[in-house]
């Protein structure tokens, strides 16, 4: 069994949504087919893809649903982290409600909680912009309110994962994002302080787009950070490793 993991698959599957991201350039074409086709010859039904945020375009649960049968259609249990642009995401409840009304049973949430999977435990939260003046902060936001959130929830999913670890000592704990802890010389600093106070090595993140030459992986206070946008892997879901 096998960890992997993807982020910003941006989907746009049901045509009310229209909202293809192929109008962002070459790297796009035909994003959805060969996002299939990469995780088809990859990813086995024993296997588990972790989606770090910007799952889909839809505003509301009812309208993601044509996308999330779509990721529930592939191979592989599913773990959904929330991005900055996921406004269908609902509370638990919902979420758990309607996936038994519409049968999706391979998908579940890493929302203020933790997952053991195979040899690691997986934890995590959306974080936040690392700079309040970061190209894309919307407007009239409250931006210290929304980072000591992110570092509660943060919190809460380390608190579950270090439970986990209690028992089973041997596993470990790797954090999934979807906004970079640290990027561009610039660091959310509530956000880093937790890591390191929960001895975190490892954090993969998405969000980032249109920068191909950056290092998949470089590293910031002891942390290595790994970029997993789904362009920047050119639709390819990437392996989860411990190196």
């Amino acid at each position: 069994m096998s960890v992997f993991t993807i982020a910003d698959l941006h989907l746009s599957t049901l045509d009310s949504t229209n909202k293809s991201m192929e109008v962002f350039g070459k790297r796009w074409t035909d994003y959805i087919n060969r996002l299939e086709a990469n995780w088809r010859r990859l990813v086995t039904y024993e296997d588990t893809v972790i989606i770090p945020g910007d799952i889909s375009w839809a505003l509301s649960l009812d309208e993601a649903l044509s996308d999330l049968k779509f990721i529930d259609s592939l191979p592989g249990k599913k773990i959904l982290g929330k991005g900055n642009h996921d406004f269908w995401w609902c509370t638990m409840k919902k979420h758990g409600e309607f996936f038994e009304k519409n049968e999706i049973r391979t998908i579940s949430f890493l929302f203020n909680n933790a997952h053991e999977v195979g040899k690691f435990i997986i934890a995590g939260t959306r974080g936040w912009y690392h700079d309040e003046n970061a190209t894309g902060v919307p407007d009239n936001t409250d931006f210290d309110k929304l980072v000591r959130r992110e570092e509660q929830r943060l919190r809460l999913s380390l608190e579950a994962a270090m439970k986990i670890k209690a028992e089973k000592p041997e596993l470990e704990i790797i954090v999934f994002m979807h906004f970079p802890p640290f990027w561009n010389g610039k660091a959310s600093e509530n956000i880093v302080s937790v890591l390191k106070e929960y001895g975190i090595g490892k954090v993969y993140f998405g969000h980032i787009h249109g920068n191909y030459t950056v290092p998949s992986v470089y590293e910031h206070e002891g942390i290595k950070m790994c970029l997993v946008s789904a362009d920047y892997l050119e639709f390819t879901p990437k392996i989860v490793s411990c190196d």
